[in-house]
C-alpha cells in the first residue's frame, strides 16, 4: 500500500485544460549518468535516462500489473517454462530502422555473453533456449519454471542489432549516444552538467506532450533548491528539511506541487565481508545495536521515513514483520563486542584486538545530505561503544567505479531501489560477487542461495512468501548490512505541469501524458 500526500497550489483550476504539446521540463539531480546502455549501468541516474530512451517487452502499469510494452501480448505454457511474445509491428528505432524480434534475440545474447560486464545476467542465464519464430514473434524456453521470468523482459535487454552487432558493447558509441525506441530521443550529454532529450514524435504510444527533457547535474541539494525557486529547474527531490520547513508558504505552494510516498527502496550501512573486522556476525550485530535507527528517522528524516528491517519495504506481500530487530541497545553492543574479543586494553576509549584498534572508514557519495547526516550520527553512536569511525565523502562516479566495483572499501552507506518483484538474486546470491556485480560486499550463505533459487522456481505467492520470509530472517540474524531506513520519496514539480496522477507505481508511469497548457509554456520550439 503506497500513501500519497499531494499538496495542491492555492489557486487550482476547477477543470484542467485540454492536453497540448510543447515546453521542456528541467530535472535536477545530484549525480550524473555513467552509461546509457541499460545492461551496463547499475546507478539510478543512468536508468532514469535510459527509461525514457528504451523500451522493454513488458512494463508495470499504474497499479503494478505487468502489461505489454514492445510486446502486444504473450502466452505462457502450462508448465511455466515457455513464454512466447508477440511483438508490436511498425515500431522503429530512433534512426528509422524497424524494430524486430532479431533485436530482442541480439540483446539476450549480449546480456548473457561472458564478455559483457553486466550485473543483470542472472535472470537470462535461466533461459535454456531463445529463438526468433518470425519477424514479430520471440520465444524463450526456461530450464525450469522461473517466477520472475516475465517481469525480467523489461528495458534491460532490447538493443539495436543493426548498430551493435560485431562491436564491443562497452566501447560502443551508444554508451554516450544511445539509440532506442522510447518516447524520448537522445540529443546531448555534457558530462557533469546536463543530458538533453527531445520527444519522439513517432512514438508508438503517441507523441509525448512535453517536447524536451533536460537532466541537470547539481551535486549540492541546497544549490539545487535555489535553482528550483529561481526557475532554473522544474523538478527535484526535496530533502526532509526542505519538505517540512522550507516549502510551506503561500508563494511556494502556488508555484509548485509536492508529493510524498514510500518507494521500493531502502538505505543501509554495508560491510566489506572480506575484511577481517566484519567477518564475525557478533561484530555486525553489535554495530546494529549501537546505532539508533529511530533517532536517524526522527532527526535526519524529520519523520519522513520508516526504520528498515531488511531489503523490502513494509506493506508488501513479501515483507516479513517478525524478523529479529535491533533496537538501540549500547550495552548489548558492548557485550557482543567483548564476546568477539574486542576490549579496550590500553584505556584510550577505543576497543582493540591483538594490538589493532577497532577503527574503520565509512564511504558515501556527495550530495545526499540525509546519508551524510546519518553517517555523522552513526560515527557518534559507535564512538560511545569504543569504535572509531572516519567518514569519506566522494564524487559518485569515482565512488562506484574505483571503490565499490573494486571492493576498495571497509563500509559504505548506500541505497537500493528494489523493484516490484521480490527476487533478490543479483544482490545476495554468492555467485554475484564479481567485478561490477551487485553483491559487492561478498556475502555468501548457502541457505540464502538455496532460498533465492527456490523462490524463483515457484509461482504460487504463498510458497514464494515462505521462502522470502526465511531469507529475511537469515539476513536479520547475520546483519551483512545494518538496514537503516526506508526514506519517503519527496518530489516537487512546477505547477504548470498537468496530468500527474499519483498511483501505486509512483508518479512517473504516465510521464508521456504530462503536459503544460499553452499559455503557461516557457520553452517554445
Amino acid at each position: 500500500m503506497i500513501l500519497f500526500l499531494f499538496h495542491a497550489p492555492i489557486a487550482w483550476a476547477q477543470e484542467e485544460e485540454r492536453p497540448c504539446y510543447g515546453d521542456t521540463i528541467i530535472v535536477g539531480s545530484i549525480g550524473d549518468a555513467s552509461n546509457l546502455i541499460p545492461m551496463l549501468a547499475s546507478d539510478s541516474a543512468s536508468h532514469t535516462i535510459c527509461d525514457l530512451i528504451y523500451n522493454g517487452l513488458v512494463k508495470y502499469d499504474k497499479d503494478l500489473n505487468l502489461v505489454g510494452d514492445l510486446a502486444e501480448d504473450w502466452e505462457i505454457s502450462p508448465d511455466g517454462k515457455t513464454i512466447t511474445f508477440h511483438l508490436r509491428r511498425g515500431v522503429r528505432w530512433h534512426d528509422g530502422v524497424e524494430f524486430t524480434a532479431e533485436d530482442v534475440l541480439f540483446g539476450f545474447r549480449t546480456i548473457t555473453s561472458p564478455k559483457t560486464p553486466t550485473a543483470y545476467s542472472g535472470d537470462y542465464l535461466e533461459v535454456k533456449r531463445a529463438e526468433v519464430l518470425d519477424k514479430y514473434t520471440f520465444r524463450v524456453i526456461y530450464r525450469e519454471p522461473f517466477a520472475p521470468g516475465l517481469a525480467s523482459w523489461g528495458s534491460l535487454v532490447v538493443l539495436p542489432k543493426h548498430l551493435l552487432e560485431g562491436q564491443d558493447i562497452t566501447t560502443s558509441r551508444l554508451t554516450r549516444h544511445p539509440i532506442g525506441t522510447g518516447p524520448y530521443r537522445f540529443k546531448q550529454w555534457v558530462t557533469g552538467e546536463k543530458i538533453v532529450l527531445e520527444s519522439n514524435h513517432e512514438y508508438f504510444e503517441g507523441r509525448p506532450y512535453i517536447d524536451g527533457y533536460i537532466y541537470r547535474i547539481i551535486p549540492d541539494p541546497a544549490t539545487m533548491f535555489l535553482e528550483l525557486k529561481a526557475g532554473g529547474i522544474d523538478w527535484m527531490g526535496l530533502t526532509p528539511l526542505q519538505y517540512r520547513r522550507q516549502t510551506n508558504y503561500p508563494a511556494f505552494e502556488r508555484e509548485f506541487h509536492k508529493y510524498k510516498y514510500l518507494p521500493f527502496s531502502y538505505t543501509y550501512l554495508g560491510y566489506n565481508l572480506l575484511s577481517p573486522k566484519f567477518q564475525d556476525k557478533r561484530v555486525r550485530q553489535a554495530i546494529s545495536y549501537a546505532i539508533d535507527k529511530e533517532e536517524i528517522v526522527k532527526v535526519v528524516l524529520l519523520g519522513l521515513g520508516v526504520v528498515a528491517t531488511g531489503p523490502y519495504k513494509p506493506g508488501t506481500w513479501y515483507y516479513n514483520p517478525h524478523v529479529k530487530r535491533y533496537p538501540y541497545d549500547p550495552q548489548r553492543a558492548k557485550q557482543l563486542l567483548r564476546e568477539a574479543g574486542w576490549r579496550d586494553t590500553d584505556g584510550d576509549g577505543v576497543l582493540d584486538k591483538g594490538g589493532v584498534p577497532f577503527e574503520f572508514t565509512i564511504m558515501l557519495n556527495w550530495g545526499n545530505q540525509s546519508r551524510l547526516k546519518a553517517a555523522e550520527i552513526i560515527q557518534w553512536r559507535l564512538r560511545q561503544v569504543g569504535i572509531r569511525v572516519k567518514l569519506r565523502v566522494m564524487e559518485w562516479a569515482s565512488f562506484i567505479n574505483e571503490y565499490i566495483d573494486k571492493k576498495r572499501f571497509e563500509a559504505v552507506i548506500l541505497g537500493w531501489s528494489t523493484g516490484v518483484d521480490p527476487d533478490q538474486y543479483d544482490i545476495w546470491h554468492s555467485s554475484k560477487t564479481g567485478y561490477k556485480e551487485l553483491n559487492f560486499i561478498s556475502y555468501k550463505n548457502k541457505e540464502v542461495d538455496d532460498l533465492l533459487v527456490k523462490a524463483r522456481r515457484v509461482f504460487a505467492r504463498e510458497q514464494r512468501r515462505k521462502y522470502y520470509f526465511r531469507f529475511q530472517e537469515i539476513l536479520a540474524e547475520e546483519q551483512p548490512y545494518t538496514f537503516l531506513y526506508v526514506p519517503y520519496a519527496l518530489p516537487v514539480i512546477h505547477a504548470r505541469f498537468r496530468g500527474i496522477k499519483p498511483a501505486a507505481a509512483g508518479i512517473t508511469y504516465n510521464f508521456i501524458r504530462w503536459y503544460v497548457p499553452k499559455r503557461e509554456q516557457r520553452f517554445l520550439r
